[in-house]
Order: C-alpha cells, then structure tokens, then sequence
C-alpha cells in the first residue's frame, strides 16, 4: 500500500504501530462498528446491511457523491463524478476537488486498495442494480459495510439520495436543501399554472446518437422532464418498447421520424449545456429541415433547459431557475 510505504520512511517503529492501528481499525469497520459499537439495519440494493448508526468515515461513489457532498457527509473518498461538476456550488466543487479519488467514472475503475487506505467505516455505492453487479462487493465488505443506492429510471433521484443521505448520517442538511427545493417548485408551478399544465410539450434529450442517426426523445419522468413536470409540464406519449432505466422513460427515433414524434407537440423544449449551447446529439436535431418545419417551431415555442442533469436538490434548484428563464416568455404570450 502507498500509504503504509509512505509512513516506512519514518521508522519501523512508526510503521508497525501504524500497521497495528490501521488493522484494528480495519477490522472494526468490517464488522460494521464504531468505537461504540452502535450499528443499525439498513435496508439497500443490495439486501438488508449493518451499518454504524453514525458513521464517521465515509466512502461514496457514483450518484452518492454529490447527494453526500451536499448533505455534509463525513467523507473520506469519492469516485469522479465529471458529469455533475458543472452543477456542483463552489463550496461542493472545493469538496468535490479536496476529496480523495477512490474510483473513476465506471465501476472498472474502482481502486480498491484506495479504499481501504481511508479507513471507511461505511461504503456507499451509488450505481444501478446492474452496474453493482459489475463491483467485487465481497472485497468491499471485507473494508467496511456496503449498501447499493442507486436510481432504476432518472426521477428515482429524489428517493435514492434521501437513502444515502439516511445511511450516512446527514439527513438534518440534506431534508433542508430538499424544503427549500420544494418550495420554489411550488412557486414556479403557481406561477405556470395558467399556461404549462395546458401545454402538449415533447422533450429533445441530449443522449441521441448522431453516428447511428438517432434522437432521443425523453417523456415524463426522464432526465430533461422530470424536474419540471414538477412545475406543471407534463410531455405527452410515452415509450413504443419500454426497456429498462431511463429507457422505460425515453427512446431513440431516427432523425427521420421526428415529424411524426413530435407534429403533435405544442411546445418543444430541449437539454443544452450549463452555457446555454446545444450538444453534438441535440445540434444535430436542431440543425434539421425537419425540425424547422414542426408547427411547435413555426410558432416559437421551443425552449431550451440547462442542468437536465441535476441529482440532487440543490442542483435541481438550479434547474428550476433555467425552467423559470426559459417560460418566462409563455407568460406574455
């Protein structure tokens, strides 16, 4: 371990009661207790875990680690999280950047040697059932207890960080960025109340594949809509083949198609990036004869969304704000 290589250098002595401390305290974590010994039962993907009542050493990879950096979890590793940075306060990107790294961005590249060097007394794993399936859990448990949270469809957000904001410790902070979520929802869907509800609305995602000819089309429920069908949106339709995770909420079209996808809609809206521009997938859409010729287009009544990909209620805060921006014309019409 680079750790313990690095303690060598100061003595055999320092080292070996370092190794000694840090194999008891291995041992301790494993067996999902504190120095009270105070666990509970946790119930999580992966079955029903022990884990420390309050833990104090926490590792969080996947969705987890933007739930715990916003809750003020005792973290001590986090897998990259690149896809929320862009989201992320300036005080959580400090969080974000401070932290150590224990994994990458898949569950390939899951260290974890790296793990077990911080000591956790809590692991959480915040990846679908399937990606789970792809981590060595046995080697994971041997650190610390393990509990899988992870959303099965992309609303499943709300739910999944409260479950890993309960297991580590840190609902007081995280229950207070969600109250002040839910009332500015609030807020927003009374001020549209008059005008999104009424609204076919269809939804451009930015997952489409341009090298396959495709767009994604997202309904209710899916990354680009779920946030404001809590403002009154609602997206008409819904999926022709319904497959698992977000593609039980969206599918992907050719290009060709999208006349008959989205003739019917009387608003479009669509995801673009944190500085407002289109995406390569959405770009691709955009830049059609065939978009310019839908009667939502003729009338101008496409709206784009920044931050489609928020999960977790501050982020989703934001969300709301770019939701307000980008209706904000409906109300004049």
């Amino acid at each position: 371990m680079s750790l313990l290589r690095s303690r060598l250098a100061k003595g055999a002595a320092t080292a070996a009661t370092l190794a000694l401390t840090v194999g008891l305290s291995a041992c301790g974590a494993a067996g999902g207790e504190q120095s009270d010994g105070a666990t509970r039962q946790f119930e999580a993907d992966n079955g029903t875990v022990e884990i420390p009542e309050n833990p104090e050493r926490v590792v969080a990879t996947g969705y987890a680690v933007p739930t715990l950096i916003e809750a003020g979890a005792p973290l001590v590793g986090i897998s990259s999280w690149e896809r929320g940075e862009p989201l992320m306060s300036d005080e959580d990107l400090t969080t974000y950047e401070e932290l150590p790294r224990i994994a990458g961005e898949t569950a390939a590249e899951t260290n974890y040697d790296a793990i077990a060097e911080q000591d956790p007394d809590l692991i959480v794993i915040g990846v679908p059932k399937p990606i789970f399936g792809e981590i060595d859990a046995e080697r994971l448990e041997s650190i610390a207890p393990v509990v899988a949270i992870g959303p099965n469809v992309p609303s499943a957000w709300r739910e999944v960080s409260r479950t890993q904001a309960d297991a580590a410790g840190a609902l007081e902070q995280f229950d207070q960025v969600k109250d002040e979520y839910d009332t500015r929802a609030d807020e927003l869907k009374q001020k549209y109340a008059d005008v999104l509800p009424d609204l076919k609305l269809a939804h451009v995602g930015g997952y489409g594949e341009v090298e396959n000819g495709n767009f994604q089309r997202e309904f209710d429920g899916s990354w680009g809509t779920n946030i404001a069908n809590d403002i009154g949106a609602q997206y008409y339709g819904e999926v022709a083949e319904k497959g698992k995770g977000s593609r039980a909420v969206s599918e992907y079209p050719s290009l060709e198609e999208l006349p008959s996808a989205m003739q019917e809609a009387d608003a479009i809206t669509y995801t673009v990036d944190p500085d407002g521009s289109a995406p390569q997938p959405v770009g691709y859409v955009l830049d059609s004869n065939l978009w310019k010729n839908l009667p939502a287009v003729e009338d101008d009544m496409t709206f784009p969304v920044k931050y489609t990909e928020a999960a977790t209620y501050g982020q989703a805060k934001q969300t709301l704000d770019a939701l307000d921006e980008t209706f904000a014309p409906l109300l004049k019409k």
